[in-house]
């Protein structure tokens, strides 16, 4: 596959406001078409975003949780649905047309995490007491929970959906099979807790962001180390792959984005922020890459806004 050369420099963010606290979260639906953000606020938004269009930007509000909306993941076989996770125990999933909760189910904790399973059969949320949940999407309801004696940070599926992963606070990523997730490997992969991961959409590597300020690239297939990214002082809070699976972007309290070539290892961008950031994105379909972070006003009040860089024009 012949590398995409993007022309970054040339390129622009846009910013977009709407919620009233900050943003902990953004994520892409499957065609690329609309970017879901969740918030302090207590709700989520759905935006739809024109690749290369201008105007007026509409956005629905998804309004129902009690508490924080720390994070949200669409199917990604459906491109107007999308499960959001809260503080509030509750899961829910919306029909992002409407903007109506179709499904909710009760769980045990404060929720922190959610994914899909890649064929859009199955959400696993993670909660603060370090356990997981399971939930059929069909009927919306747990059929699996595991308590983990560990740190359990972010969780995620390989490609195919028979792993899972798991990155944790003692510094290892757990690999479990799936579904009976039987424990597989344990990859030493930091000296400090490993905070978030990332699934290259290619399926051949996946990497880990550590408080050690790291990011780690892996051989999913031989579970080996292929390379390091020493580009943030601060622990790394987010990572995303691009589409192609040729760049990679992280960021944390660092008051930029970076953005990395996964063959070379070398910066080949970086976007100044203004606050520390809680979520990095890249567009599965078009070089967007949507940010989030604790943007305040100058009177020190949360802004609620995220930005997406890519654009040709401001």
């Amino acid at each position: 596959m012949v590398e995409e050369i993007i022309p970054f420099k040339n390129l622009h963010s846009r910013e977009y406001s709407g919620h009233k606290k900050k943003v902990h979260s953004v994520a892409w639906n499957c065609t690329g078409t609309k970017l879901a953000s969740g918030s302090v606020d207590q709700t989520a938004r759905i935006w739809h975003i024109e690749p290369h269009g201008h105007g007026k930007v509409k956005d629905t509000e998804l309004k129902g949780h009690t508490d924080s909306v720390d994070q949200l993941c669409w199917d990604p076989k459906h491109a107007d649905l999308i499960a959001t996770a809260s503080g509030d125990r509750t899961v829910r999933l919306w029909d992002a047309r409407s903007g109506k909760c179709s499904q909710q189910a009760e769980l045990s904790g404060e929720n922190i995490n959610i994914t899909y399973k890649p064929d859009g059969t199955h959400v696993a949320v993670g909660n603060r007491d370090d356990e997981l949940t399971i939930l059929d999407v069909r009927k919306f309801k747990p059929f699996h929970r595991r308590k983990f004696n560990y740190e359990v940070n972010e969780i995620a599926w390989n490609m195919t959906g028979e792993m899972f992963l798991l990155t944790t606070g003692n510094g290892t990523v757990e690999v479990l099979a799936y579904p009976s997730l039987r424990p597989l490997d344990t990859v030493v992969a930091h000296t400090a807790g490993c905070y978030c991961i990332a699934i290259d959409p290619v399926g051949r590597y996946f990497a880990v962001g550590s408080a050690d300020s790291l990011v780690s690239l892996w051989d999913i297939s031989e579970m080996l180390c292929v390379s390091t990214f020493a580009k943030l002082e601060w622990p790394v809070r987010t990572i995303s792959f691009n589409y192609t699976g040729d760049y990679i972007a992280s960021a944390s309290e660092d008051l930029f984005v970076d953005i990395s070539n996964v063959k070379t290892g070398r910066t080949v961008h970086q976007i100044p922020c203004r606050a520390a950031m809680n979520s990095v994105e890249w567009n599965p379909k078009y070089n967007l890459l949507a940010f989030a972070g604790d943007d305040k006003n100058k009177y020190q009040a949360d802004e609620g806004v995220f930005r997406i860089f890519g654009f040709e024009s401001a």
